[in-house]
């Protein structure tokens, strides 16, 4: 009775977490929402990407303690999602992924992942997300971080924001001079956007996807500055259309490895399972993580709207 409870006011909560147009799907985290919630994978949140840990032990709820973005409600607490060295991820408890440490929030709406794709992943919709530097335990640039992307079956990204330097064979000087810059990639990984992330400061993003015409535009701002196009509608090569082309929400730290000189070139190549990996505790803060329909417009912050990128 007790889950069922926290369940019941963490909905109550996130309906008062409105935007300016239709709303999809809220995973701005109410101040209710609880560490048993997360732990049970409660909405809005599929937490079981992770090491053998809580998910309370990789991602924690603060409360008060920190202001989220103030491009939305004051009525949200933002979330910090850290890896360590049991970050190691293993699909359905077995091949666990060696060379990856990871901690990912997938989106869910009443309890079903995939049902929401059905929902979120169709027409034109934009999907929102606000992300701040953990001074504490910072990434470590020398790796190739992804962080937000949208993940169909076949394992690909329809976007994605990435930090740090990409992942290479062998391993190049690294950091490479733009490691601290955020980067937005499309399915091909063509570089749409890119901006320095800088130290305190808040970092919203909205990404906007026709899953119709298979193109994809970017919104961007800091702190509270209302949101704004930074770029135009760029086609999104290679993406599938329909079903196969839908896929989970995801946002959080999956650390890829460097290359180890002293594994075989297949182990190399195998990114997924080898690679050297520190075991550090590393972490980045999220909020404002939503997606909406652009019936309306464009939710730009402050109850404002603006038009879609055409």
């Amino acid at each position: 009775m007790k889950m069922l409870r926290s369940s019941s006011l963490a909905i109550v909560a996130f309906l008062s977490l409105t935007s300016a147009t239709p709303l999809i799907y809220d995973g701005r985290a109410p101040f209710n929402y609880t560490i048993e919630d997360l732990n049970n994978s409660l909405d809005p949140y599929l937490s079981v990407v992770k090491g053998s840990m809580d998910a309370s032990h990789y991602t924690q709820l603060l409360g008060h303690t920190l202001n989220a973005t103030p491009l939305w409600s004051p009525t949200e607490q933002p979330i910090t999602i850290s890896i360590d060295n049991t970050s190691i991820f293993a699909p359905g408890g077995s091949n666990p992924q060696n060379g990856f440490r990871r901690t990912e929030l997938i989106a869910q709406k009443h309890g079903n992942h995939t049902a929401l794709n059905a929902i979120a992943d169709v027409g034109t919709t934009v999907f929102h997300v606000s992300i701040l530097e953990d001074l504490a335990k910072p990434l470590n640039m020398s790796h190739e971080y992804q962080i937000v992307w949208i993940e169909p079956n076949d394992g690909t990204h329809v976007f994605e924001i990435q930090l740090g330097s990409p992942f290479t064979i062998p391993t190049g000087a690294v950091p490479v001079s733009n490691a601290r810059s955020l980067k937005v990639r499309n399915h091909a990984l063509d570089l749409l956007f890119e901006t320095p992330f800088t130290s305190h400061d808040w970092h919203n993003f909205a990404v906007q996807i026709d899953w119709t015409n298979l193109n994809l535009g970017v919104f961007y701002s800091t702190n509270g500055q209302p949101l704004k196009a930074v770029t135009g509608l760029v086609k999104n090569s290679g993406a599938s259309s329909g079903a196969a082309g839908q896929g989970d929400y995801h946002f959080g730290v999956l650390k890829l490895p460097l290359a180890n000189p002293h594994e075989t070139a297949a182990q190399q190549g195998d990114v997924v399972h080898f690679g050297i990996q520190e075991g550090d505790t590393e972490a980045l803060t999220y909020s404002g993580v939503f997606i909406e329909s652009i019936t309306g417009g464009v939710s730009a912050g402050g109850g404002k709207t603006i038009a879609p990128i055409s």
